[in-house]
């Protein structure tokens, strides 16, 4: 599949406005390769208008990207991602390190590839979803918004380890039924979030299936002392974690909770989660 035209599709308010700069910086890219190009900001096309397209590329963060896939739910156009918001965590699994001319070599010469997403109620995420704990944190920082990306998160994750509680909750797979207080209740598709918390290492966005990670309740002084090893990555040998790979799951509590998805917020007590195996097409 030949990259003839790409829409542009650059969100000015992630991140620290680098979508602007960089939407140009693509597009004379691209012109000195006879591909001709769009960019749209504040106004972004219709479905009809994106078809006319051979590629999207998106600029922004996982919010960005959320957006996307959830207004255009049937895109089959291939797809690129380049950072442009605070934690850019998707990017990151798809791309790794590279930097954007490395990035934008690579995507012009790859094929396209089959990535799944998620189904939460009547909403897609395709990096991860966190149930309680990492919804007020996503709450906590809207208070420190300015400090931006990683380093705000973990503020915030720090500030809240000292005052959280946790609600019991009811979670069911297709073949196992847990109810208790859980700290963390993760249903991943990919490996990273926060912008540099390696909740499920392992994840695949092409496996057809959803990793869940659940932390059991703990006491202050094990939440700080574990929180370097669940930063990390290495949390899923603990004994007070349990991981699964999920297709469907359900997830219930007596009220509602705050709910993170792609570092989007919103509040429900009953969540029906699913995966979507191959539903959009990546180059990386």
């Amino acid at each position: 599949m030949q990259i003839k035209s790409v829409a542009i599709l650059a969100n000015p308010r992630a991140g620290t406005g680098k979508a602007t700069d960089l939407s140009g910086w693509l597009q004379d890219q691209l012109k000195q390769k006879n591909i001709s190009s769009t960019i749209f900001t504040n106004e972004w096309p219709t479905t009809t208008l994106l078809d006319q397209f051979t590629d999207c590329w998106i600029i922004g963060g996982d919010g960005t990207i959320n957006y996307f896939i959830n207004h255009y739910s049937n895109c089959k156009l291939p797809l690129a991602l380049f950072n442009g918001g605070t934690g850019n965590d998707f990017a990151w699994k798809l791309y790794g390190n590279l930097n954007d001319p490395q990035k934008l070599n690579l995507i012009l010469n790859s094929s396209p590839k089959l990535i799944d997403a998620a189904k939460v109620n009547d909403r897609l995420y395709i990096n991860c979803l966190g149930v309680g704990f990492d919804g007020e944190v996503l709450q906590s920082m809207k208070a420190i918004r300015f400090i931006g990306g990683h380093y705000g998160y973990l503020l915030a994750v720090i500030y809240k380890l000292f005052g959280f509680r946790e609600s019991t909750i009811s979670i069911t797979s297709e073949t196992e039924k847990w109810e208790a207080p859980f700290l963390l209740a993760m249903v991943v598709n990919s490996s990273r979030a926060g912008g540099g918390f390696y909740i499920a290492p392992p994840a695949e966005v092409n496996d057809g299936l959803l990793n869940m990670v659940l932390c059991q309740k703990l006491p202050l002084w094990k939440r700080l002392w574990y929180l370097p090893i669940i930063k990390s990555g290495k949390h899923l040998a603990l004994p007070f974690v349990i991981p699964r790979l999920v297709k469907k799951i359900n997830i219930r509590s007596q009220k509602e909770l705050p709910i993170q998805m792609d570092g989007e917020l919103f509040f429900a007590n009953n969540l029906e989660i699913q995966v979507l195996p191959n539903q959009f097409l990546f180059r990386y």
